[in-house]
């Protein structure tokens, strides 16, 4: 990506800054030395530097988030920036219905950065806060519109049945063409990537910062 429109770069530093703040200046849970030291764009060698200003390019707080671990890896980090890229910004699925997604899988994996990045995310774009406040709960939400209640069952069963039954995959039919069922799928998949780089980095919410799930909780 060689140049971003301006209203691109107001909405992804919007919406990327809400999840990249959320990282750039955490520290781990104890007080070991972190996995992956925080990086800074002067500490990029020329494989990782081009990388580095794309992420720049939507990020008004630099490279953290997955992007902090990503970014050791230059090759395998710009396909995934691609791939986040597209199923953020230019998806065919609808801005609420795809956060709201993407909270499901944060809240099977307890991922406390995607959920403190993307409920205050999931709620700009339209989603009640009694979907949000129950999915937190661990609840099947009691008062989801059709096309909410078609993609958290489609995720839910997807990631936790391994597979997507004929019942539910009809459902989902009515409310989405073949494109956005794909997309919704590469979504959730790509999220459980996202959670897994999360936990294995030990990322975690800024110091001043409340973590979403608390010990003990469902």
């Amino acid at each position: 990506m060689n140049s971003t429109p301006l209203w691109l770069s107001s909405l992804t530093l919007a919406a990327v800054g809400g999840w990249l703040a959320a990282t750039m200046f955490a520290a781990p849970a104890t007080s070991k030395e972190p996995r992956f030291p925080q990086l800074t764009m002067d500490q990029l060698d020329a494989k990782q530097k081009p990388l580095g200003e794309q992420i720049m390019k939507v990020s008004s707080v630099g490279i953290g988030g997955p992007y902090n671990p990503m970014i050791r890896s230059p090759v395998l980090g710009q396909r995934l920036f691609d791939l986040f890229y597209y199923l953020r910004w230019e998806t065919s699925v609808p801005t609420k219905l795809n956060e709201f997604a993407i909270l499901i899988i944060g809240r099977q994996w307890r991922s406390q950065v995607e959920w403190f990045a993307h409920a205050p995310l999931a709620a700009k774009a339209g989603l009640s806060p009694d979907i949000i406040a129950e999915l937190k709960a661990n609840k099947r939400p009691s008062k989801m519109a059709e096309d909410e209640a078609v993609v958290y069952d489609f995720v839910t069963e997807l990631t936790t049945t391994k597979k997507v039954s004929d019942e539910t995959y009809a459902r989902a039919k009515k409310i989405f063409n073949d494109q956005q069922i794909v997309d919704l799928t590469a979504l959730a998949g790509n999220y459980v990537m996202v959670a897994m780089l999360l936990a294995m980095a030990e990322e975690t919410v800024p110091p001043d910062k409340q973590e979403p799930f608390k010990p003990g909780e469902p």
